[in-house]
């Protein structure tokens, strides 16, 4: 398991357990110089379920992630989004 792999299972499993839609739950990685930028994109109903009140389960998930990051030296960014729209 590569090191950014730790941290995108760990925002995926977290995400999917938080949301109505799981199957929606998305989460892409990009490097950018030292750092580690993870994007989590959920339905839009689900949105407010990850921020949560005052964005308190946001700012854990982010929290969480970074610390998964610290273990293998990363320096990791959590962005969260929800799904564009197809239509």
């Amino acid at each position: 398991m590569s090191e950014t792999r730790g941290v995108r299972a760990v925002v995926e499993v977290l995400a999917r357990a938080l949301t109505d839609q799981p199957d929606h739950v998305r989460v892409t990685e990009s490097q950018y110089k030292a750092t580690t930028l993870v994007e989590l994109y959920v339905a839009p109903g689900d949105l407010g379920k990850v921020i949560g009140k005052q964005g308190r389960t946001a700012a854990a998930l982010r929290t969480l992630a970074s610390t998964a990051g610290e273990r293998d030296g990363k320096t990791v960014m959590l962005e969260i989004r929800d799904m564009p729209y197809k239509g």
